[in-house]
This record gives structure tokens, sequence and C-alpha cells, in this order.
């Protein structure tokens, strides 16, 4: 890789992360090492990652399928915890209606659709540059249309991109735009290795924050926020979910939560982080972006299937914020 004048692989302190060209895969630093410094994707918020990939390849051979992700089922296969889990739609009993494989799922797959119209469009008008906070199994820099040169980076903890990196290797994955694998722990301080790992400030970015910010401290959310804010130039884009209130207690029956903690020991509930949770949009608008907070079933009637509001529901207070950073303080 050093013999390439297009890629550069930086190590130590100052040289960590791998600068990519197109078409390039960098397992950079501990990335490259299975079973280094976290549980990956067996346990704990890791394990979120194979329950939103299960519920892509179940979408993926749906008649009228939001999503089409081929990696996604090798995935599933490939890590112990999800190996008997359903990849299509006619494994799962009890279809639509079941909580697990048929809400949850579905609501996995109208977010997986609605936030890849939401970068589709920031890449239509003139991004070039994309990251991806907690990235987990995404597969957006392989199986999305990317304009000619487009660099997607993503940003995950070491052993969730080592799992990732093996998988796709094994699929001969190839990305259709330049891709760099930056590993961090979004609750430390992750900013800084964009840049060295070729991010440019000055251009205008678009940021992803898919299904992450549920689980991290509310302090960890704002600090999260000031960096994107930090590092985005105006006509900047950003998607991202947020639950505004505390979970209460009273959903640990709902029949998504229990669902999932019974069936697959993925305790949803009690990863989440149960603190305060900050008002993130003020705070974005108070730094200028023009922001929008959407619940996820304006998208069920945008595109005519997902999930509708049900009694007891657990997902009734998840939003999502599409923002682009303006001269302007509204929001």
């Amino acid at each position: 890789m050093d013999e390439n004048p297009r890629c550069r692989v930086l190590r130590n302190d100052e040289e960590q992360y791998a600068l990519a060209p197109a078409h390039a895969v960098v397992p950079a630093g501990e990335a490259a090492v299975p079973g280094a410094g976290d549980a990956g994707v067996e346990a704990g918020v890791g394990a979120t990652a194979l329950l939103v990939a299960a519920a892509r390849a179940i979408e993926s051979h749906r008649p009228d399928a939001l999503v089409h992700d081929p990696y996604a089922e090798h995935f599933v296969r490939a890590a112990r915890a999800s190996a008997g889990w359903p990849l299509r739609p006619e494994q799962v009993p009890g279809g639509d209606a079941d909580p697990l494989w048929g809400r949850l799922g579905g609501y996995f797959a109208l977010r997986t659709r609605a936030l890849d119209d939401a970068l589709g469009e920031a890449a239509g008008a003139g991004i070039r540059q994309f990251v991806l906070l907690g990235a987990g199994l995404d597969t957006r820099a392989y199986r999305l249309r990317w304009p000619e040169g487009t660099t997607v980076w993503e940003v995950d903890r070491p052993n969730v991109l080592a799992f990732k990196e093996r998988v796709l290797a094994d699929a001969q994955a190839v990305p259709a735009a330049g891709r760099v694998a930056v590993p961090a722990d979004l609750r430390e301080d992750w900013a800084p290795l964009l840049p060295a790992a070729g991010l440019d400030p000055a251009a205008p970015t678009g940021w992803l924050a898919e299904g992450v910010l549920l689980y991290l401290p509310g302090e960890a959310e704002r600090q999260l926020l000031a960096a994107v804010d930090e590092l985005s130039a105006p006509k900047s884009a950003l998607c991202y979910e947020i639950k505004p209130v505390r979970e209460v207690e009273a959903l640990r029956e709902s029949p998504v939560y229990a669902a999932a903690r019974d069936r697959l020991g993925v305790d949803l509930l009690r990863l989440f982080d149960g603190r305060s949770r900050p008002d993130s949009a003020s705070d974005l608008a108070a730094r200028g972006w023009r922001c929008s907070v959407q619940s996820p079933f304006d998208h069920t009637r945008r595109y005519g299937r997902g999930p509708l509001p049900e009694p007891d529901d657990a997902l009734a207070d998840n939003r999502w914020v599409f923002a682009e950073k303006t001269a302007s303080t509204a929001c």
C-alpha cells in the first residue's frame, strides 16, 4: 500500500488513520485486529447493528422493498449472535404483524430509506464528502450511487470496523465511492481524526448519525454535535435520530422492546442512556443550522409503508432531524 502514491497509511499518535482513494478499503490501526478493545457486534450496542442489518436483509427481499442491501445478510450470517435470525420475509412468523421483524424491522427499513434519500439530496446539491458517525454495518458507501469524486468516512469502534472489513472482503464488495475507515469511540475525542484522514472542513460535508445518539450520554451528544458544527462549512447537511425525552420504564413490556429482549437477548431499553436528553435541534439552531424535526410516522405517509402509531408505542418518541448549516439562526 505504501507504494501507491494515491493511498497512504497513517500510523502512531500523529499518523494513525488511513487516507484512501476511491475504491480503497482501509482497515486501519486496531480495526484490523478482531477482538481488540471492545465487544464488536456480538454484545451491547454493537449487537444493534446486527439487528438493523437483519431488518435490511428482510426488507431487501420484499417485492415492495424500500431498501436493497445485498450485503446485509452476510453480516447476519457471519456473527455467532445472529446466525439463526431470519433473512427473508417468509422466515418471519406473523409477517408484518410480528413486533420484532415486522414493526421494528419496518421502522429500520423506513429510516434507512429516508436517510438514503436525504444523503442523495445532499450529493445532488454538490456535497462530495460524507461522514457516517457510528457507522456500524452501514453499507451506503457500497450500495448508493455516489457522484464521481465522493468520499465517505466511516467512524466507529475498532472491532465493529474489523468485523465489517472482514465480511465485506469475503463478499468481494467494492465501494461506489472513496471510503475511509476511522476507528474511534464517539464518547472520546474523535473529531481531530477526520481532518487527519483527509476531510476538508472548508468544504461542505454531509453528516449522518443513524441510531447512535440514543445510546450516548446527553453530554456526549452535545459534544458530538458541537464537533460536527466545528468541522462543517456553510451548506453542510446533517441527519440524525434522537429520543428527545427519556424513555420511561413503563414501556419495558412494549411488544417491540419485549420481543427484542426475549427473543434476541438485545435489551434496547437498557442500552439507551436513561438520563435527561438535550434539545439538540435548538442547540444547532443557535449555531446557525436550519432544522426540521420529524416523526417517523411522517415518513410512513410519505413512502406509503412503515409503522403507524399504536398504544404504548416504543417508537412514538423517536424523531429524525434534518439540518443544513446556513447563516440564519432560525430553526
